[in-house]
């Protein structure tokens, strides 16, 4: 904490809340593998969403930013963990205010520092990809300048659904009960090929290109609607 504050003195980005929760996920039982090449700067990574694990191995490997539900800035630890993270709040029910949230990611990604997205809205069963809510990449259209939309996946193999936290049950019973798991357990991160999204200005077909690609990179389909 003391040098985390240091560097937000100087007003630098500090480098300690991606050291802290990559060891954090080491801590808790899982090893990080990353494939692809990780854009360092001006993107917005796209991700399947499985676990509260995620966060920990993307902030690990990439030192991103990540976008999250409002609620999670009132949760015990958790809240305390996303604020060091400089994570961007968006409310789901606030449908009005869709354009604001845009506004307010597309203001983060200016920043040149990478954001994830979970674009599934949600997580899943660990089965496959949920359809994605395209209404999250509004901020992509227009996308600020040199701005790249990058897919990954987050490939915990057959144990996935062992790791699935699906429809975000609840925070300290499932996080009490994947910690509680015996062994190590290996997540491979598979960075894709980046897509411009200033090529692709319509979000429902930008959305459905990114899935499409993150689906057969886990060996599935993209039958779905977005």
């Amino acid at each position: 904490m003391p040098l985390h504050e240091l560097w937000r003195l100087f007003g630098r980005r500090s480098p300690w809340p991606r050291r802290f929760l990559g060891r954090a996920a080491h801590a808790a039982g899982f090893d990080a593998i990353a494939t692809g090449e990780p854009l360092t700067r001006d993107v917005l990574f796209v991700a399947n969403h499985i676990s509260w694990i995620d966060i920990l191995v993307l902030a690990g490997v990439t030192g991103s930013r990540f976008v999250a539900k409002s609620e999670v800035e009132s949760w015990p630890v958790v809240g305390w963990l996303a604020g060091l993270n400089a994570t961007i709040y968006v409310r789901r029910t606030e449908r009005g205010r869709a354009a604001v949230q845009a506004d307010r990611l597309r203001e983060a990604l200016a920043e040149g520092a990478p954001v994830t997205l979970f674009a599934e809205g949600s997580t899943g069963d660990g089965l496959g990809i949920r359809p994605f809510r395209a209404s999250l990449l509004a901020a992509l259209a227009p996308p600020p300048p040199g701005v790249m939309l990058q897919p990954v996946v987050l490939d915990y193999g057959p144990e996935a659904p062992l790791i699935a936290w699906p429809d975000e049950l609840d925070a300290g019973q499932d996080a009490m009960r994947i910690l509680a798991l015996p062994g190590r357990r290996t997540v491979t991160l598979r960075f894709l090929a980046a897509i411009d999204p200033a090529a692709t200005p319509d979000r429902k077909l930008l959305a459905a290109k990114a899935r499409e690609a993150m689906c057969e990179a886990l060996g599935g389909n993209a039958s779905e609607p977005v």
